[in-house]
């Protein structure tokens, strides 16, 4: 896996004054000599979502989201680093998310933080894998909060692994290793979840805001909410499944979302988790380019994982 340098290209400002960097000029293979900043680990998969007998084309997703943070002004972004892509092409999904787990710690070993592009939901599991390969044997001395924005818990059973198993696998995880499982999923949809999968939530200790308190409750008591369960926690995993959207603002992903939660709060949420000084990795799934329009949903993964990206 190496970075494709034919996806990062853009607008180069000679004539302008000041600060005219876009991400494009600033962004390096990712290799032994990269400390700090950040670094893109694409997770090619569509086979996690074939699984769940969804519409495949997120395998595309990476390099989408590639091309539209290519042309963004860098701002407050300095270092920047491309891992390139794990492909799922044979259908081993177990395998591919056991190399992005070992991508992802090999990443965090040298103080970079990961920002995975999916590539199908499925992407999460092997996203915690590589952060527990990280933090080892500190683990049980550490409180791991992770934050889903999603329509979905992802809570299924089923007999191998799929875009809708990730968090049921992950709480079979904790209760193998013996630490909590704590879970908060923001934008929950009532119609996109069984009443069996809201029992297994409930059981699970799940904690969650559906997409109708998000629209009723106003931005600051939620994220005074957030910022309140983030002070009982030492680190979290930030996950955002694209259709945790409105349906216009992301038309591209397996399941666009009739009603869904608002750009606008999942910025402000996702700000808050990253100046908490406690978000050591993330990934943005479920981009599907095929079923996209003008790139729209695309644009919007580049946007979030541009703010991802600021520094703390």
């Amino acid at each position: 896996m190496r970075m494709d340098h034919s996806l990062w290209n853009g607008r180069v400002d000679h004539d302008s004054a000041g600060d005219t960097r876009r991400l494009h000029q600033l962004v390096v293979p990712f290799g032994n000599d990269v400390k700090g900043g950040g670094a893109l680990i694409g997770f090619a998969s569509d086979e996690g979502v074939r699984r769940n007998h969804g519409r495949v084309g997120a395998a595309q997703g990476p390099d989408a989201i590639r091309r539209m943070l290519a042309n963004l002004p860098a701002h407050r972004i300095t270092q920047l680093a491309d891992a390139g892509n794990i492909d799922c092409n044979d259908g081993d999904l177990e395998q591919a998310q056991q190399r992005l787990a070992a991508k992802i710690a090999d990443v965090m070993a040298q103080g970079v933080f990961p920002l995975v592009l999916g590539g199908g939901h499925e992407v999460a599991y092997g996203s915690f894998l590589g952060i527990m390969r990280h933090l080892g044997r500190s683990m049980p001395q550490r409180k791991l909060l992770i934050i889903n924005f999603d329509a979905h818990f992802d809570l299924r059973e089923a007999e191998r692994s799929t875009s809708g198993t990730p968090f049921k696998q992950i709480a079979e995880w904790c209760e193998w290793a013996d630490v909590g499982f704590h879970y908060l999923c923001f934008g929950i949809s009532q119609l996109g979840n069984t009443p069996a999968l809201f029992t297994r939530a409930q059981q699970l200790g799940v904690e969650y805001v559906s997409d109708t308190d998000v629209a009723t409750r106003g931005l600051a008591e939620l994220d005074a909410q957030l910022r309140r369960r983030l002070e009982d926690v030492t680190d979290v995993y930030l996950t955002i499944d694209l259709d945790v959207l409105p349906g216009e603002k992301a038309p591209g992903v397996s399941a666009p979302a009739a009603f869904g939660m608002a750009l606008e709060k999942v910025e402000k949420l996702v700000s808050s988790i990253r100046t908490s000084g406690k978000l050591i990795a993330a990934d943005i799934a479920e981009c599907n380019p095929v079923y996209d329009r003008d790139g729209m949903t695309a644009k919007v993964a580049a946007r979030l994982a541009h703010l991802i990206l600021q520094p703390a």
